[in-house]
């Protein structure tokens, strides 16, 4: 199948098989041989099918650009040797029953050292394992974590903790809006969102026009959940972090009802499309959490994420632009970190790995250096916070709008955070 083929595909079409996979070689990409042996292998277990796929697939198209990348420039250094990595993948569909496989399979047929996952509902069918294998595991819902996770990270995405710096900034910059309304999926990616998302605008003085509507994660029709939120005429319509199948057909509603007030979301993925089925300028000024990689911000010298332009360049040339998401970046993050901490210990061994990861308490996370946090809220330290960019859509392209620090958020209202969590049932010792 041609690039061009691909690109004409859906991404549904384009997704991985629920068989474990190593990824292919690029043609054009320089080779370097590796002895048979000096290969280490990593695993990637989130959704590749199904209605979440958009926070799996294009992650695992990200890890193969940085995969490319990494064996180009002779691998990753371990002791005295060079390694080759291999990314071994497995569909979970976002079920915590084949995640339990996946994770099987991928330590003990493929001797995997590390494992990618998205977390949430997938990660219950896996603390287990992790727990028995010692196995090294990342999500990017931080709200998997506990104090009985000890092997699980979460050294990227911080959700949904992030999501209060773009409700602060708005607070800054649009001070005249007062009330706002929020929906989201009934679920476990949905709840802590909402939590967050209520903090913020409570620690704003934003004040909510009615309760969170919490709305059926098989919800195909969208205007009865749109209709019951425009009722509350809000300043401000806040989608939480609604799946991307949910977002567009919201926003989309949101257009055909009239809405002209501001929208705040976590996520915006395929933002374009979105465009396309509204317009231009009904999209003018939405915020949300995650920025196009040709960025001119992130060529900021506070950046660690390697050659963000060039990868998002390399991304679109593979995949398309229209591929892009959320996650296209953030699983290829956590690889630089893992790849860092393997070399400063000189072993690939998860046992080695993580204390070489937290060493001194700090990590260079994508956006700058950030520490290992947690207790408060999660139970342990093993989420990796720091500054979080704010994306403001303006004429028709997404930009950083500033960059904000979450620790200063939970420093002056991390007890608004906690309330808010444990009203919902989202603290860890509620969740276990």
């Amino acid at each position: 199948m041609t690039s061009d083929t691909k690109m004409k595909l859906s991404r549904r079409t384009l997704l991985a098989s629920t068989a474990a996979s190593a990824l292919l070689p690029v043609v054009g990409v320089p080779r370097v041989a590796f002895a048979a042996d000096d290969v280490v292998r990593i695993g990637f277990l989130a959704p590749l099918t199904g209605p979440v796929a958009a926070w799996g697939k294009p992650g695992l198209d990200g890890c193969q650009i940085w995969a490319d990348w990494t064996n180009a420039a002779g691998g990753v250094k371990i002791g005295d040797k060079s390694y080759k990595v291999e990314l071994v993948s497995y569909d979970d569909e976002d079920d915590a029953g084949k995640a339990r496989v996946g994770a099987t399979k991928l330590i003990r047929e493929h001797g995997v050292k590390f494992i990618m996952m998205l977390g949430g509902n997938s990660w219950p069918g896996v603390e287990e394992i992790a727990a028995r294998q010692g196995m090294l595991f990342s999500t990017l819902l931080p709200s998997d974590l506990s104090p009985s996770t000890k092997t699980l990270i979460a050294p990227c995405e911080v959700h949904p903790i992030y999501n209060v710096t773009g409700v602060e900034w708005l607070a800054a910059n649009r001070p005249e809006l007062k009330t706002a309304v929020i929906c989201a999926q009934d679920d476990a990616l949905g709840k802590p969102s909402v939590a967050t998302y209520l903090a913020a605008f409570e620690a704003a003085g934003i004040q909510m026009a009615g309760p969170p509507l919490f709305f059926d994660p098989d919800t195909k029709d969208f205007a009865p959940v749109m209709t019951q939120l425009l009722a509350k005429n809000p300043d401000i319509l806040c989608l939480d972090t609604c799946y991307a199948d949910y977002v567009q057909p919201l926003c989309e509603q949101a257009f055909q009802q009239g809405y002209k007030g501001q929208i705040i979301s976590c996520t915006l993925d395929f933002y374009q499309r979105i465009i396309e089925r509204t317009s231009k300028e009904f999209m003018e000024g939405v915020i949300f959490q995650f920025p196009d990689f040709d960025d001119p911000a992130l060529n900021d010298e506070r950046i660690n994420f390697r050659d963000p332009n060039k990868f998002f360049a390399e991304y679109v040339k593979r995949f398309g632009a229209n591929e892009w998401s959320a996650v296209s970046w953030e699983y290829a993050s956590i690889l630089d970190l893992w790849s860092d901490a393997a070399q400063r210990a000189g072993s690939a061994e998860p046992a080695s790995v993580l204390p070489a990861m937290q060493e001194g308490g700090k990590g260079k996370h994508a956006f700058g250096e950030a520490r290992w946090w947690g207790k408060d809220l999660f139970g342990i330290d093993n989420a990796l916070v720091g500054d979080w960019p704010v994306v403001v859509i303006r004429d028709g392209k997404a930009r950083i709008a500033e960059f904000r620090s979450i620790p200063a958020w939970w420093d002056k209202h991390g007890d608004l955070l906690i309330k808010h969590m444990t009203d919902l049932g989202q603290m860890w010792n509620q969740r276990t």
